[in-house]
């Protein structure tokens, strides 16, 4: 399992490595105040132990000792840059030159120990949603707006969209839901 924080508003995203499902999201600041409503939350939704990794905000240290306490595998993954600019156009990420993995709780495996699957996450938000899009006008004004828009999408990315390498949704392998849900009942849940 990995977490990750995109920039913007900041949004962490939690997601699972075996059913590719998303059970907890927090739009909000990178702040130790967010990290902590973050980790508590998705502690609640979880109910055995896990893997957890993170980039290196050091406020993750204390939310998910807060959080999951003694009962959790937790590492972090600092990625280091490359000081000049080196790739196409003036907006391609620099080159990774290395990485460093620390073990901060428990016993992680330490070849599962990295961010890769929601950083792909992010790149499934950024194609589908256009306000995570670089450079664009589609952005919220308001965060209430955005919040919406991806309660919206984690929805419908956990309980709608089929999972190629699943052949069904995230909620069906996690044994949430027993159907795949049509886009009207995705309507009238979120309507109420």
């Amino acid at each position: 399992m990995s977490t990750l924080n995109t920039t913007a508003q900041s949004l962490r995203t939690k997601a699972t490595d075996d059913q590719r499902g998303l059970p907890s999201f927090r739009v909000g600041k990178r702040t130790g105040e967010d990290a902590i409503a973050f980790m508590g939350d998705l502690s609640e939704r979880l109910t055995n132990r896990v893997q957890i990794s993170s980039d290196g905000l050091k406020s993750y240290i204390d939310a998910v000792e807060q959080a999951f306490g003694a009962d959790v595998d937790y590492g972090q993954v600092v990625k280091f840059y490359d000081a000049e600019h080196t790739g196409p156009g003036r907006y391609s990420p620099p080159r990774v030159t290395g990485q460093e993995k620390t073990v901060i709780a428990g016993s992680p495996d330490q070849r599962h120990i990295s961010t890769s699957l929601v950083e792909r996450q992010n790149l499934t938000m950024r194609m589908q949603m256009r306000r995570f899009t670089r450079l664009t006008n589609g952005f919220s004004k308001k965060v209430e707006n955005l919040k919406a828009a991806v309660s919206l999408h984690f929805a419908h990315y956990n309980f709608v969209r089929l999972h190629k390498s699943l052949r069904v949704t995230p909620a069906m392998a996690a044994g949430v839901s027993d159907r795949l849900w049509t886009l009207e009942e995705l309507v009238e849940q979120t309507s109420r």
